[in-house]
């Protein structure tokens, strides 16, 4: 069901009709039936949904459109580096990660898409990832997820949540307040009723009996820093870029060990 990159697809299409439906029911359906439009609290509840309908078309639009991150064509993985205490092997051998389709050594946390047909730095496995076809390509933003993506890809799921319990609660409010106005009609009347690579490296550990540790944990406040960035008033902010440069990365065994593990 994928695309080549760049292009419109039948999933993204139906992702921007989803969220004009949803955004049409909650707006011009519930909110009448509940506020009105033409009361203060309708007004500020529509104006509050249309820029949340927004932020969520142009996060989106951004994943899709947004390179996830190339390799740089010098990249050399320099083992005797003191800043990069993790170096990446094959599962097979022990070597450093070459990707034999690119002709070139992959950084930590890099993979190869056959979509795109290059390696992509920090790709990110996403749900809607195959097994049979072993890749890593998200078919809803026709687009890998990876290091210069991945923090926008993750505000506009934010966002999508949000909007979808906004729109929840605008719809339940809107029924419930239109049932009296049903029970009030007369017995003769017609009544209408709307409703709207670390697989093996754990198996080594609990084969050893040892407890397994993911060296790019760094606990869940790291973690969402490390994506969103360390100004917390910026997280949800759709116009910063991602930290670092998708070649090194923070470890577990860069923090210092008087510190709690979160």
């Amino acid at each position: 069901m994928a695309g080549r990159p760049g292009y419109v697809t039948v999933p993204i299409l139906s992702v921007l009709a989803s969220i004009g439906y949803v955004y049409y029911t909650a707006v011009f359906l519930a909110i009448p039936a509940w506020l009105g439009l033409a009361t203060a609290a309708g007004v500020a509840n529509a104006v509050a949904f249309t820029a949340l309908a927004a932020a969520c078309v142009a996060t989106y639009a951004v994943a899709v459109s947004r390179d996830p991150g190339r390799v740089p064509s010098a990249f050399l993985p320099d083992v005797e580096d003191a800043e990069s205490p993790i170096h990446e092997i094959k599962r097979k051998g022990g070597d450093l990660r070459y990707c034999q389709k690119c002709s070139h050594y992959k950084p930590p946390r890099a993979h190869h898409c056959r979509v795109c047909k290059r390696c992509v730095l920090r790709m990110v496995l996403t749900c809607t990832n195959s097994v049979e076809f072993n890749d890593h390509h998200c078919i809803w933003i026709n687009n890998c997820v990876g290091h210069e993506n991945y923090k926008i890809f993750l505000v506009f799921v934010l966002y999508a949540v949000i909007a979808s319990l906004y729109s929840l609660v605008l719809v339940i409010g809107g029924a419930v307040h239109s049932l009296p106005k049903n029970e009030q009609l007369g017995s003769d009347s017609s009544r209408t009723s709307i409703y709207h690579e670390g697989v093996r490296a754990m198996w080594l550990a609990e084969k050893a009996g040892n407890l397994y540790h993911h060296p790019y944990d760094l606990g869940v406040y790291e973690n969402l820093v490390s994506v969103l960035g360390p100004n917390v008033l910026c997280w949800l902010c759709p116009i910063s870029r991602s930290t670092g440069n998708g070649i090194r990365f923070r470890t577990s065994y860069d923090i210092p060990l008087s510190t709690p593990p979160i």
